[in-house]
């Protein structure tokens, strides 16, 4: 998908902020029974099309009203995911904003998650 410059502009300054794991290193911390939230930020129909297992559902477009009802905790280990690391990496910023301390973003997302053929729901 090509992405307008000024949309790829706000990423890579999110980027620049946020902690990122890449897909294997997620799955390594899931095989270690390594304890966090990972929480899927995509749309809900791309949640019902299926979502990496052991993920939760908040929106990017509700993160910021629902984040503190579902995970409490602003020192949580939270690692997010979206379709390719892009909306994960700004919903991780608005949550820094809100004092979100230990929020990262899994780089590469569902669709690297999917190429590497690892487990969805």
């Amino acid at each position: 998908m090509a992405h307008a410059p000024e949309f790829l502009a706000i990423v890579n300054a999110a980027k620049a902020k946020i902690k990122e794991y890449t897909v294997d290193e997620i799955a390594e911390r899931i095989a270690k029974g390594d304890s966090f939230h990972f929480v899927d930020v995509r749309e809900d129909n791309e949640w019902n099309a299926g979502r990496a297992k052991g993920s939760i559902h908040i929106g990017k477009g509700v993160i910021e009203r629902d984040i503190e009802a579902k995970i409490p905790d602003k020192n949580a280990d939270i690692v997010l995911y979206c379709g390719g690391g892009f909306r994960s990496a700004l919903a991780a910023v608005a949550m820094m904003q809100m004092g979100y301390t230990n929020v990262s973003s899994m780089d590469g997302g569902i669709r690297t998650w999917r190429d590497k053929k690892l487990p969805e729901v």
